[in-house]
C-alpha cells in the first residue's frame, strides 16, 4: 500500500473539499478514462481503476474518516481499520454516475408525461405592441381520437402487454467487464417505454391515440410587449403521455417597424423639424407623441439637434400597468430649399441687420476676383513684352 497515491491528489482536490467537489473530479476523470472509451489501453485502464478506488473510499463518510486518520494504512490491517477494498464495489452503488456519464439512465417512458409546447409566431402593429391588442390565431392542435379513446388500437382491441419489458417499460443488460458486473437500465425499443405494444393500429389515427385539428385561438397581447417576446398560453400545445398533462402553446411576438418613433425597452426616440424662426425666437411647438400632438414650449435660440425629454410618453410597463417610459425628441432646424422673390429680400434685410454676413461674403469674393484679374493682367502683359523684344 505505500506505493499508493494519496487519493485526494489522485482526484486533484484539496483534502477539505466537500461531496460535490469530490464527485464532480470523479465525474472527469471517469468519463476521461473509462474502458469503454479507451478499448485497449492499460495506462487508462489503470488510471480508472485508481480514480475510482479513490472515489469509493472518498464518496463514503465512513471510509474517508479512517483514511484521513490512517492514510492507506486503514484498508491493509495495519491500523485496525480492517477494510477490504474489492474493485466490484466501484459498479455497485455508481449505478446513476455511470448512467449520467454513458447513456445508462435510469429513466423509462410509460409514467405520466407533460406534452411538447407548440410554437407559433404572429406579427403586430408597432401601436399594438405599446397599448395592447386581441390576436385571433389559428394553430394546429392535437386532441384524443374519438375512435379508440386514444388507446391508439382498433376498435374493439386494446394494446398489450409489452412481451419485451413484460409491461415494465424498461430492459436491464448486465455486462462483465474486468471491474465486475455492471448493469445498464435503458428504455424498452420495442415499445418505446410505454409498457404496451398495439397488434393492430386505429385506421384514424394510425396508432397515435391522437388526431390534429386546426383551431382559432384568441391571444391577449399585453401592453408594453416587445419585438422577439413571447406570450404563454397555458394547456394549450401538445397532449401528455400516459395521462400527463398538455404542453402550452408559446405565441412569439414580431412587430413591425413605425415611420416616427423607435423604442428602446420602454423610452421612444423621434425626431421633429422646427422652424428658424421658431428656433430663434423660441415658443410652442408641436410634437408628435404615440398618444397624438402634443404643445411644447422651447426657450428662444435652440439651436439644431437639441435633445428634450417628454416624461411618460414612451410605452407601458409589462410588469407595472401604471409607469410608463419617456419619449426623447431631437430638434433639427429645417432650411427651406426654395425661396420666393419676397422671402428672399426678407432674409437679406435680416441679414443686413445681424451685420450684414451675406455682404461681407461678396466683398470678399470680389477682392478674390479682383486679385485674380490682376494675376492674369500680369501674366499677359509679361507674355506681351517677351514677345516684342523676340521680334523687335
Amino acid at each position: 500500500m505505500a506505493d499508493k497515491r494519496d487519493y485526494y491528489q489522485v482526484l486533484g482536490v484539496e483534502k477539505g473539499a466537500d461531496d460535490s467537489e469530490i464527485k464532480k473530479a470523479y465525474r472527469k476523470l471517469a468519463k476521461k478514462y473509462h474502458p469503454d472509451t479507451n478499448p485497449g489501453d492499460k495506462d487508462a485502464e489503470a488510471k480508472f481503476k485508481e480514480a475510482s478506488e479513490a472515489y469509493a473510499v472518498l464518496s463514503d463518510p465512513d471510509k474517508r474518516r479512517q483514511y484521513d486518520q490512517f492514510g492507506h494504512a486503514a484498508f491493509d490491517g495495519g491500523a485496525g481499520g480492517g477494510f477490504d477494498f474489492d474493485v466490484s464495489d466501484i459498479f455497485g452503488g455508481f449505478g446513476d454516475l455511470f448512467g449520467d456519464l454513458f447513456g445508462g439512465g435510469r429513466r423509462t417512458n410509460n409514467g405520466p408525461r407533460r406534452g411538447a409546447n407548440i410554437r407559433v409566431g404572429v406579427t403586430i402593429d408597432f401601436e399594438e405592441a405599446v397599448f395592447g391588442c386581441e390576436k385571433e390565431i389559428e394553430v394546429s392542435i392535437k386532441d384524443e381520437c374519438k375512435t379508440c379513446g386514444a388507446t391508439g388500437a382498433k376498435a374493439g382491441t386494446q394494446p398489450v402487454t409489452c412481451s419485451s419489458c413484460k409491461g415494465a417499460g424498461k430492459i436491464v443488460y448486465t455486462q462483465q467487464t474486468l471491474f465486475g458486473v455492471t448493469q445498464q437500465v435503458q428504455t424498452c425499443p420495442e415499445c418505446n417505454g410505454t409498457g404496451k405494444t398495439i397488434k393492430e393500429k386505429c385506421p384514424d389515427c394510425r396508432g397515435t391515440g391522437y388526431i390534429s385539428n386546426r383551431k382559432k385561438i384568441s391571444v391577449t397581447v399585453p401592453a408594453g410587449i416587445d419585438e422577439g417576446q413571447s406570450i404563454k398560453i397555458a394547456g394549450k400545445g401538445e397532449p401528455g403521455k400516459n395521462g400527463g398533462p398538455r404542453g402550452d402553446l408559446l405565441v412569439d411576438i414580431s412587430v413591425r417597424r413605425h415611420p416616427i418613433f423607435q423604442r428602446r425597452r420602454y423610452d421612444l426616440y423621434s425626431t421633429s423639424a422646427i422652424s428658424f424662426a421658431q428656433a430663434a425666437l423660441g415658443g410652442d411647438i408641436r410634437i408628435k407623441t404615440i398618444d397624438g400632438d402634443v404643445l411644447f414650449n422651447i426657450k428662444p435660440g435652440t439651436q439644431t439637434d437639441t435633445k428634450i425629454r417628454l416624461k411618460g410618453k414612451g410605452v407601458p410597463s409589462l410588469s407595472n400597468k401604471l409607469a410608463r417610459g419617456d419619449q426623447y425628441v431631437t430638434l433639427v432646424v429645417e432650411v427651406p430649399e426654395k425661396l420666393s422673390a419676397e422671402q428672399k429680400e426678407a432674409l437679406l434685410n435680416f441679414d443686413k441687420a445681424m451685420g450684414g454676413t451675406l455682404e461681407e461674403a461678396g466683398k470678399q469674393e470680389e477682392n478674390d476676383n479682383s486679385s485674380v484679374d490682376k494675376k492674369e493682367n500680369s501674366k499677359e502683359g509679361k507674355k506681351k513684352k517677351s514677345l516684342k523684344d523676340i521680334f523687335s
